[in-house]
């Protein structure tokens, strides 16, 4: 009895030791939730950008889950081991009234952020934005964001801002060349959002820098048969660069009708035609390899193999989370910037207010989070560092240049914003 009563003391003793450290190693504080995303044009003429953006943000949620810091190369930039992000999202289909009801039901779901698919869906969700204080990341950009300054935070610039990257280019190797007479320049954009470089500043810009603007020529967004009359009119005018936006489907019909007919700058008649993002470089190279040899697109993103930390990032995060499903889409490098930004003024705010997760508002994202990114490094997919604030939502103080050299996107170089909307 003797043996089996000190036995039962000792056991007990031995559990009252080890208590502490069993306490120490039980379960951790409930995990809270923090929500990114917003509205993705899911159906539509978008769809193909937008799947591969969704795609980015769900992958970067997963890292940010898995490593609590915003990238490798910011690991100083800690997010919460308490807090999991989720991804919430709805198809607006590209249509106004859907991104309206969309926007209240996210809303009521606790996004604290917002995300915009297109201009049409900025010009619906901006005003609201505002006076519900919530912040946001977009997917257009454009001078309704910026004329007051709205609560959609931009990653690349717009679209006229842009194309006088383009065109400062172009200039600097016509005069390099020693030619004397001035260059001709005439539009051929599209009749959506490739109307929003008509504007009286961009006409000053380019004749002000010594251009002779011939005129204009608008095409579908998505064409049913080749613009051939346009491209001939171009040869008749003796135009030497062309200005415009499209998509990736009015880009590569129309090159390869310009290749048809000859044009282009190693061609028989010698024209270079320059386009802004969202007629993504990386993309055409993919879909259309040496066609259109020389084509020249601004503000866009850097190719896959481009060495550069984002595009690294990109792809190991494809290669951990879904190797067998990879994003070819390189709007897949927006998303992750995107999903950064929004990651960050999420962080901020919750460092800079001393709430919990579960007490951030959408006001407290905004003032104390999109407002505080300064000098966030996206490793190189967008030129310069992203610095916001209540009167600076374009992020970027660069345009980047490519050009299809080769079947290859080829880095031209960066260019200042010129900031053609303020002019007077």
């Amino acid at each position: 009895m003797a043996k089996i009563k000190w036995a039962f003391i000792a056991s007990i003793i031995l559990v009252l030791v080890a208590l502490p450290a069993f306490t120490a190693c039980g379960p951790k504080a409930p995990t809270k939730a923090l929500y990114i995303g917003g509205d993705f044009a899911l159906t539509g003429p978008f769809a193909e950008d937008c799947a591969a953006v969704l795609a980015a943000f769900q992958d970067y949620a997963k890292y940010v889950n898995d490593n609590h810091n915003l990238a490798p190369w910011l690991k100083d930039l800690k997010f919460p081991e308490d807090v999991k992000l989720e991804v919430k999202y709805l198809d607006d289909e590209l249509k106004p009234e859907k991104a309206l009801t969309n926007y209240e039901t996210l809303k009521s779901q606790k996004l604290l952020t917002e995300r915009i698919s297109g201009s049409v869906i900025a010009m619906a969700l901006m005003d609201k934005m505002v006076a519900d204080q919530i912040g946001g990341t977009s997917q257009a950009s454009g001078p309704y964001l910026l004329t007051p300054p709205k609560t959609i935070f931009m990653n690349y610039p717009i679209y006229t801002d842009q194309c006088a990257a383009i065109a400062d280019w172009f200039l600097e190797n016509w005069k390099a060349a020693k030619k004397t007479a001035k260059p001709k320049v005439a539009y051929l954009t599209n009749d959506t959002f490739g109307r929003s470089l008509l504007i009286p500043e961009m006409d000053a810009y380019l004749t002000g820098i010594g251009y002779e603007i011939v005129g204009t020529k608008i095409i579908p967004q998505t064409p049913t048969t080749p613009p051939t009359t346009d491209l001939l009119w171009l040869k008749e005018n003796n135009v030497d660069l062309t200005l415009g936006a499209m998509t990736n489907p009015g880009s590569q019909p129309t090159m390869l009708e310009a290749e048809r007919l000859g044009m282009g700058p190693k061609l028989a008649y010698k024209i270079t035609f320059g386009l802004c993002s969202p007629s993504h470089l990386a993309v055409y190279v993919r879909d259309m390899g040496t066609k259109g040899e020389g084509l020249v697109v601004a503000g866009s993103y850097p190719n896959w193999d481009d060495p550069c930390a984002g595009i690294v990032l990109c792809n190991d995060l494809q290669a951990k989370y879904h190797p067998d499903k990879k994003v070819t889409h390189i709007m897949y490098a927006h998303g992750i910037v995107e999903a950064m930004i929004q990651v960050d003024a999420l962080r901020l705010a919750l460092e800079n207010t001393g709430k919990s997760a579960d007490q951030l508002t959408s006001a407290d994202v905004l003032t104390q989070g999109f407002y505080k990114i300064k000098y966030l490094d996206t490793g190189g997919i967008i030129p310069t560092p992203l610095t916001y604030g209540p009167g600076d939502v374009e992020g970027a103080d660069e345009v980047v240049v490519h050009q299809a050299q080769a079947g290859k996107e080829v880095k031209l170089g960066t260019w200042p914003l010129r900031h053609l909307y303020t002019r007077k």
